[in-house]
């Protein structure tokens, strides 16, 4: 019913700098929330950043200040902007979605399939 595509994943160095986006396609009435988490070896998923209808928006202690996530409602995208990055950002980052698909109000929710993000000298 719905596909959520992450892209902009890759090697940098302490210090450099990332976007992701994640695009949501299928039949999508309106988004409630659209998320990043990300996942390291040994360690469980966790949220990265999130945001939410009325434009609130949540981040991890450990990204506050570096991390920026946004939404473009009108291309069903959600970007993480990730500036300063450090080696312990090294994960995959996976995107999530909660989204109105019919107008009695079923929703989706979901994954997408992760793009991993490495931070190495």
């Amino acid at each position: 019913q719905v596909q959520l595509v992450e892209s902009g994943g890759g090697s940098v160095q302490p210090g450099g700098s990332l976007r992701l986006s994640c695009v949501a396609s299928g039949r999508i009435l309106s988004i409630r929330e659209m998320g990043w988490y990300r996942q390291s070896p040994g360690k469980q998923r966790e949220l990265v950043a999130d945001s939410v209808s009325g434009g609130i928006t949540n981040y991890d202690d450990s990204v506050k200040g570096r991390f920026t996530i946004s939404r473009d409602n009108a291309k069903n995208t959600v970007y993480l902007q990730m500036n300063s990055l450090k080696p312990e950002d090294t994960a995959v980052y996976y995107c999530n979605a909660l989204v109105n698909i019919e107008s009695d109000g079923t929703t989706w929710h979901g994954w997408g399939q992760g793009t991993q993000v490495t931070v190495s000298s």
